[in-house]
């Protein structure tokens, strides 16, 4: 498992990557001040979808 550390620095690296600077930051500012329960939230986010159709969107993404 990687460090705390490491994975703020991956993942803001990530967010920088496909967001930019100005909407990163945006994104970090909208979580904290929502109280952003990331487990809440995917709880619905592929509530109308299977395990294999969830699996077949990864792949395609995967390969862009």
């Amino acid at each position: 498992m990687k460090a705390d550390n490491v994975i703020r620095s991956e993942g803001m690296k990530v967010l920088r990557e496909k967001l930019g600077l100005v909407e990163a930051e945006k994104f970090i500012t909208l979580i904290r001040r929502d109280n952003f329960n990331y487990t809440e939230w995917q709880k619905d986010l592929w509530k109308d979808k299977s395990v294999d159709e969830v699996f077949d969107a990864a792949k395609q993404f995967s390969h862009k």
